[in-house]
């Protein structure tokens, strides 16, 4: 793979700079209850050295109901400070996963202006599959100054999405696996109607990576959004069950230079739960 300092890095890249003043590195593991797993303590168990743990459900938008809404940018400054990263350190993001929870990550620093920032290709289990250190001490928490800038073309309300679907002038790409985006399969939130959004594409997230976790190259993205279906001319917007692996979508898209793409970050657990939105079943029309 190509490394890049503002996307996506190798397990071999991340190792040859751990210990560098400038490097922060962050484990955005997050899981849904049916995975069984909890990623704080997975954290404290093991983690790449110096790494911090970036609380997905903690650092997110507590007046909203939905879960884990981007938060507001003095909230997100106060806790990424508090965890010694600041303006000037080029930030790595990896997840337990493999490739699943720190895309999510890797969207709210650039939601907020941060660019020097990249998901590690493959995650933890690559980075110990391949022998390189862990660690179970917890970092000392040095406070570093922080500014952001929040890009608001990067991100979509519910206003916005059913706009697009009126209009038929976006590309509404669903990461969900198919039966729930076909409405055959419950969704893990209680409550949620079944189905996906009007004029979605489907493409599950875990159909951009290769058998190992790790993304595929550029080429073979772009090969993946056609084949279901996606027109690639068109701006896009990414979209799962509650607004983190729609973030993997984001960035494979980013990874084939597109840049015009906005994530809606209320996602299914928003769209699904209210009947005045139309829902659709089976494949997408």
């Amino acid at each position: 793979m190509q490394d890049d300092p503002k996307t996506l890095v190798s397990t071999g890249w991340l190792a040859a700079r751990i210990g560098d003043p400038d490097l922060r590195v962050l484990d955005g593991s997050w899981y849904l209850p049916e995975m069984g797993r909890n990623a704080r303590a997975e954290y404290e168990a093991a983690h790449v050295p110096g790494a911090h743990f970036f609380d997905i459900d903690d650092i997110s938008d507590h007046r909203s109901a939905l879960p884990h809404m981007a938060p507001p940018p003095e909230k997100f400054v106060s806790r990424l400070r508090s965890m010694g990263v600041g303006d000037g350190h080029q930030v790595v993001v990896y997840d337990g996963a493999g490739l699943m929870s720190a895309a999510r990550v890797w969207w709210l620093f650039r939601l907020m202006g941060k660019t020097a920032v990249a998901v590690l290709d493959g995650g933890l289990p690559k980075w110990q599959a391949e022998g390189h250190a862990v660690e179970n001490t917890l970092p000392v928490l040095r406070d570093r100054h922080m500014t952001t800038k929040l890009q608001p073309a990067l991100v979509c309300d519910v206003t916005q999405v059913a706009h697009a679907v009126k209009l038929r002038d976006h590309e509404i790409i669903d990461a969900r696996p198919a039966e729930r985006f076909r409405g055959e399969a419950p969704e893990p939130r209680p409550g949620l109607r079944r189905g996906h959004i009007p004029g979605a594409r489907n493409l599950p997230y875990h159909e951009l990576l290769n058998p190992d976790g790790t993304m595929k190259d550029a080429a073979a993205l772009r090969e993946t959004f056609e084949a279901a279906g996606v027109d690639l001319s068109r701006p896009a917007i990414t979209t799962c069950g509650s607004g983190v692996t729609a973030a993997v979508l984001s960035l494979a898209l980013e990874r084939i230079g597109k840049r015009d793409h906005a994530l809606y970050d209320g996602s299914w657990a928003e769209w699904g739960a209210f009947a005045t939105l139309a829902a659709a079943t089976g494949d997408a029309d």
